[in-house]
């Protein structure tokens, strides 16, 4: 599977007329945040390909209106095409949801926003992550027995601590991912949030068997293993 991720700042090479050309055969786009809606609807459209999207701590218009229509029951059962995703100018919300792609066969997880710094919209304690994470536990524990894993890509906007995170409060990452990934072992943990402003920068961490990524910008994961293409 070919995964186009993008995050925190347009990437021209995406958002050109060529994207099709360079970025055509990616299965799916997932974005870890921060990134105008408008961005997403225009990969969709000269792509032509599913968007999966969290929100970051920024460009968050449509943020209140978006999230107090996430159907709680989509997060304990069901499969994408049984389940009644919003539908959304810009791609498929799925902060705060664990969704099942069959035709993919992929299963991804979101918990957008950034750690609490000023009491803006998509922030979070470290608490209320956990609590995040606990609703999502009857959907895990499902995914578990129907599909013999939990979750293959959790998607989060901000870093992990001690894992690529910044020094200040907003950039802090969240330690409960840490104890998400030992016990629920997704393959990736997709993050933005931290701006690589040097190309040369680490992009990745490992934790357990989880390969943690930062998507800055843009950047292509490949892996053959991972759910299944479309052709």
């Amino acid at each position: 599977m070919k995964i186009l991720c993008v995050a925190d700042e347009t990437d021209p090479l995406v958002y050109s007329p060529s994207s099709k050309r360079l970025f055509g055969d990616c299965d799916i786009v997932i974005s870890a945040g921060d990134l105008p809606l408008r961005y997403y609807d225009f990969i969709m459209t000269i792509m032509g390909k599913q968007l999966f999207y969290v929100y970051g701590n920024h460009n968050l218009e449509q943020f209140k209106e978006s999230m107090l229509k996430v159907s709680p029951a989509s997060q304990v059962i069901g499969n994408r095409d049984q389940m009644q995703i919003m539908p959304h100018f810009g791609g498929d919300l799925i902060d705060g949801k664990c969704i099942y792609d069959k035709k993919r066969d992929l299963i991804i997880m979101g918990l957008g926003g950034s750690m609490l710094y000023n009491y803006g919209m998509s922030q979070y304690s470290e608490k209320q992550m956990k609590w995040r994470i606990n609703k999502l536990v009857p959907r895990l524990l499902y995914n578990k027995q129907r599909y013999g894993r939990y979750v293959d890509i959790l998607v989060t906007h901000s870093p992990v601590f001690g894992m690529g995170d910044g020094v200040d409060l907003c950039h802090r990452g969240f330690e409960c991912f840490k104890a998400f990934m030992e016990k629920y072992r997704p393959k990736y943990l997709l993050h933005g949030h931290v701006h690589l402003f040097d190309e040369n920068e680490n992009r990745f961490h490992q934790y357990e068997d989880t390969t943690i990524i930062n998507v800055y910008k843009s950047f292509i994961i490949d892996d053959p293993t991972l759910g299944k293409t479309n052709g």
